[in-house]
């Protein structure tokens, strides 16, 4: 053992000493060296100062190239070189630290290939690219009379503990870095909006500050929580379709660039999550990448697919982590600004009482310089010997003329006047000189006043920074609030299922056997077998469910408009029972049965309906004892659809031999409701927004936006929308648009009236002029337009005028020019209430309310029959409620 740890016993003589084992313990080496080199790492090197916001490199550098600043370039080499005598590291971490600041694009002026922040592509070596400091980073950072300075590593030179930094940089900038046991992600904000937030601040006022990325994009800040840790942001890759077979992407998300963004999608593409035909970068100055689309494949299916499964969607998890007073603080972005905005308001006082006394100092020798040469003191001197002898004579000289000075006059300020030259005596104008002395009262008066009124100069100071500097700086991402994408609504069917119903397999590897559809390797996959079970398992090579398999598709959750249609005898001699039922949410492979007993249950008959359609079948039971009827027909119309555990209504405690079908079945749901919700500008059923009506399978959507570009499309949840929509409806064939429009070439509106001729191509009503544009439009059936005129020079006000859409213009096709409105000047056109019309009457629907999270097309006739009484050979047998939990199990998805 160790000296300091046990105590040695006494060595005997003749006593032979037996080799021991060593132990060195290393308890202090850890409590030391590794809290040191941690406490080095985070302080030295990775984790930014809440005064100025730099790292210490950053801060080495920037004063680096104030020391070498003279207006010019400098090599960037040259100032990496000096950057060496603050900065104890190689010169490649210098120079890369000094591309990102440059990067930023606001305290380094650049020259040469300095690297692209889009592509990706690095800066040109050190020795070829050139530097200097920009006005703004001259004018915010330096200022050597209120710096604290300290020694350099090697004691040869002073660099700054902090710089004094007038302007919260941090949260312009950013700040990523990893120490040990802590790291720090600081988010990069507006310009223009921190100025604003700090002039709020100032005013006692709040603020909310947002990040705001170089690249662009769009944000979704709903986690943001002040930029603290536990909070989330998701950006996105901005992009549109032009036509059906064309994705461009303009800008991508921040800490992407489009290599990798690009590489993310072909990846994508190889794993058959999308389908591309080909993909082109044209990105130079700004951002381009062109995806090339198959024929069928819908652009806006594939633009969710791709922020689903490419980097054109990411998740960035911010950590406010700062150093005060040496050590690490953990801050959110709004408590940043407040202390920068403080932080700026306590330099610029420093910065104005410095220049206060550095004004009143000229102030008082430019006094005392007027009472010397005026009164003629330096004459008082010609005969004295001595150097005592000269102070006194002037010092006594001066004093029935000081009274009005501000304080008292030292040996210093009688020397500095004895080193007057003769010639300036000789040329001193006393008016000059109260001139001079007057403009400086004046500076002198207005720093006081600058100090009394110190929050108010803070800020007219802000207030200049973004006159001078905000050009340019404006919001480049997009806040926005981001759906959210179901990965399985939006996958390509990448691979093919099969299923081997006699030995019970199913699997992608299958594919000797029999083909069941296409599908995603994510898919879960939803099978019945001949004994009742029934099971949702994941898409895999091959999976052993149960022989005799008699359905097998793939699992939608939350699927509520897919009805299975059941016959089964529930054991081996028990009763047989009818239901319907349809499968939302089950866990994942287990395995459930279609009724109450354990075994030797038996299925009649059963049909998958995606619809909800309701057939008619024959019932066949097996001839014995007295049985009087052995073959009845059964309308599944006639039995409510319950929940998945529901034992379902009893059809015959006999045995049956067959159900044969006898009619195809119509849907009983209902139509859907859809909803449009302009947060996010997506349709949805979950009853969010607007509700657009009840759509069957044939109904479609209107769309009209501001170019004068008129379509319909089938509601799905992948559709996107413009952001210049002005017209979203359910889209009725026979009701007429009607829009009023400004003519470029005659400059005069015109009206017209029109249908929509074909439904599958998206057309302009507009003509084709320079300077035509829509005005208004309306798809009310009889609507009533108000035209407000100009007032005539020099007479009254003519009154607004009415004009009944209905009766001044037909309907007639989408591409006619329409009539004049009118001649007259007009102001403003206006809609006032339509004229009364009676719709056509349709069938209404009251089949079961199902609501569903996914449109789709779907045929639905209006005819469909209502869920009527039961058969009155089917009776309920202890049915739960329709309304229970049809899982009963605790769901995985």
């Amino acid at each position: 053992m160790s000296e300091e740890n046990e105590e040695l016993e006494p060595i005997h003589e003749g006593e032979i000493i037996e080799p021991t084992e060593s132990i060195t313990r290393i308890t202090g080496m850890y409590k030391e060296w590794f809290l040191d080199y941690a406490s080095y790492v985070i302080l030295e090197r990775a984790v930014p100062a809440i005064e100025d916001g730099f790292k210490p490199v950053q801060r080495r550098i920037m004063q680096s190239m104030k020391d070498l600043d003279d207006g010019r370039y400098n090599k960037v080499a040259n100032i990496v070189g000096h950057a060496m005598q603050y900065h104890p590291h190689g010169d490649a971490s210098i120079s890369d630290a000094m591309v990102q600041i440059g990067q930023k694009d606001m305290l380094i002026d650049m020259q040469g290939n300095w690297g692209n922040i889009f592509t990706g592509d690095p800066a040109a070596a050190s020795r070829y690219i050139e530097a200097r400091l920009s006005k703004f980073a001259l004018e915010i950072l330096f200022n050597p009379k209120i710096t604290e300075w300290q020694s350099s590593y090697d004691g040869r030179r002073k660099e700054p503990v902090n710089l004094p930094v007038k302007f919260p940089l941090l949260l312009a900038q950013g700040a990523e870095g990893i120490a040990v046991g802590l790291s720090t992600k600081v988010l990069p904000h507006n310009f223009i909006e921190l100025i604003d937030a700090s002039i709020k601040h100032l005013q006692g006022k709040r603020f909310t500050i947002y990040p705001d990325f170089p690249t662009g994009g769009e944000i979704d800040i709903s986690n943001y929580n002040d930029g603290l840790r536990g909070g989330k942001v998701r950006v996105r890759a901005k992009m549109h379709a032009p036509d059906k077979n064309t994705i461009i992407i303009t800008e991508i998300p921040y800490s992407t660039n489009t290599s990798s963004l690009i590489d993310s999608i072909l990846k994508a593409n190889d794993k058959g999550k999308i389908k591309i035909k080909k993909i082109e970068d044209n990105t130079a100055a700004d951002v381009e990448i062109m995806i090339h689309l198959h024929a069928g494949i819908s652009p806006d299916k594939t633009m969710d697919a791709l922020f689903a499964f490419t980097n054109c969607e990411s998740s960035i998890s911010p950590l406010g982590c700062v150093i005060e007073d040496n050590k690490p603080l953990f801050v959110g972005v709004t408590e940043m600004l407040r202390r920068s905005a403080d932080h700026t308001v306590d330099l610029l006082k420093q910065e104005l009482e410095i220049q206060l006394d550095e004004v009143e100092e000229q102030w008082h020798f430019a006094s005392l310089e007027r009472i010397f040469i005026e009164n003629r003191i330096y004459r008082d001197i010609e005969e004295e010997e001595t150097w005592d002898g000269v102070i006194t004579a002037i010092d006594k000289g001066l004093k029935p003329h000081i009274g009005h000075l501000k304080r008292a006059i030292t040996v210093d300020d009688i020397t500095r006047l004895t080193e007057i030259r003769i010639k300036r005596i000789s040329k001193f104008d006393i008016d000059k000189a109260q001139q001079k002395i007057d403009a400086l009262e004046e500076r002198i008066a207005q720093l006081k006043h600058h100090l009394e009124h110190l929050i108010e100069y803070a800020i007219d100071y802000f207030k200049s920074l973004k006159k001078n500097y905000g050009e340019g700086r404006e919001r480049k991402t997009e806040i926005k609030t981001f759906d959210d994408i179901v990965a399985t609504k939006v996958v390509m069917r990448n691979t093919k299922l099969y299923v081997n119903r006699a030995e019970g397999f199913i699997g992608t590897s299958l594919k000797r056997d029999e083909y069941v559809t296409d599908c995603a390797d994510i898919d879960d996959i939803i099978v019945f077998t001949k004994d009742g079970t029934m099971m949702v398992t994941k898409v895999d090579a091959k999976t052993f469910i149960g022989k005799d398999i008699i359905h097998v598709a793939v699992f939608k959750k939350k699927d509520k408009r897919t009805i299975y249609n059941v016959i089964y005898r529930d054991g081996k001699t028990g009763p047989s029972y009818v239901k319907r039922f349809a499968v939302t949410s089950m866990t994942r492979d287990k395995a459930y049965p279609m009724g109450k007993a354990d075994k030797g249950s038996q299925v009649h008959y059963f049909s998958a309906n995606p619809n909800g359609e309701a057939e008619v079948v024959s019932i066949n039971l097996r001839q014995q004892g007295s049985i009087k009827k052995v073959k009845w027909d059964l309308d599944f119309s006639e039995i409510l659809i319950k929940g998945r555990a529901s034992r379902g209504n009893q059809v015959t405690k006999y045995n049956i031999k067959k159900v044969e079908l006898k009619e195809e079945g119509v849907s009983t749901l209902k139509p859907r409701k859809i909803w449009f919700d302009d947060t996010v500008q997506r349709l949805n059923v979950d009853g969010r927004g607007e509700l657009l009506g009840e759509f069957r399978g044939e109904d479609r959507l209107l769309i009209i936006n501001q170019k004068g570009l008129v379509k319909t499309i089938i509601p799905e949840v992948t559709a996107r929308f413009d952001d210049d929509m002005i017209a979203l409806e359910k889209w009725s064939p026979k009701k007429p648009i009607s829009a009023i429009y400004f003519h470029g070439e005659k400059e005069l509106f015109y009206v017209k009236r029109f249908l929509v001729e074909n439904e599958e191509r998206e057309e302009t009503f507009l003509p084709d002029v320079e300077g035509s544009y829509l005005e208004v439009i309306s798809t009310d059936y009889k609507p009533v337009a108000e035209l407000v005129f100009n007032k005539p020079r020099g007479k009254e006000q003519p009154p607004n005028e009415p004009v009944d859409i209905d009766e001044f213009i037909a309907v007639k096709g989408i591409g006619a020019q329409g009539n004049q409105l009118t001649k007259s000047k007009v102001k403003q056109i206006n809609w006032l209430d339509p004229l009364p019309f009676e719709e056509p009457e349709t069938t209404p629907a009251v089949e079961v309310e199902v609501n569903d999270e996914t449109v789709v097309s779907a045929t639905e006739p209006s005819n469909a029959n209502a869920a009527a009484k039961p058969n009155k050979e089917v009776k309920d047998d202890n049915a739960p409620d329709p309304d229970i939990d049809d899982s009963g199990q605790a769901s995985l998805f």
